[in-house]
């Protein structure tokens, strides 16, 4: 039984992502276009099982809500800061910085979370994995001290998302 349903459902959670991603897209939500949804959210997880030979296993979905809860809390105050810093700010007062963060993630899921959790807040970017996967070189727009971006990174994300990606 266990084993038919890993074949029906290879990933569960995109399943239910490319689902509700169809429904949102067709701006419609009608009974058909929720089980074309789902026969999508069914069958491209299926045709690209094959692709996806070391699936992420032990992924806590409850603490996922609650890092992007999190996540959309630090957008919004990241989008207030650069705008007074864009607004007050000149050029030459500013100071960034290249930091670079040690992980200690190892799941390349996680490490992806990561970086685009570090790219859609407004003042930072990812900008390189290293080739081990060992650390994450990050582009602040105004630090006063890099290693207060390195640590903060470390502890509000880094330990939150390892947390979820047992």
């Amino acid at each position: 039984m266990m084993r038919a349903f890993r074949w029906l459902l290879p990933h569960p959670f995109l399943t239910l992502l490319l689902a509700a991603v169809w429904t949102l897209l067709q701006n419609d939500i009608s009974a058909g276009m929720v089980v074309f949804g789902v026969l999508l959210g069914i069958f491209i997880p299926i045709a690209t099982a094959q692709w996806w030979p070391d699936r992420p296993g032990g992924i806590r979905p409850f603490r996922m809500l609650s890092y992007c809860l999190l996540v959309m809390w630090d957008i919004i105050v990241a989008n207030i800061e650069v705008a007074w810093i864009v607004l007050t700010k000149s050029n030459a007062s500013m100071r960034p910085a290249w930091v670079v963060i040690p992980l200690d993630l190892r799941q390349p899921e996680a490490i992806t979370v990561l970086a685009g959790t570090i790219t859609l807040t407004p003042g930072t970017v990812s900008a390189d994995l290293s080739d081990e996967g060992h650390s994450l070189l990050v582009h602040a727009l105004d630090v006063p001290d890099p290693d207060a971006v390195r640590d903060e990174i470390k502890h509000r994300y880094e330990r939150r998302l390892k947390e979820i990606f047992t």
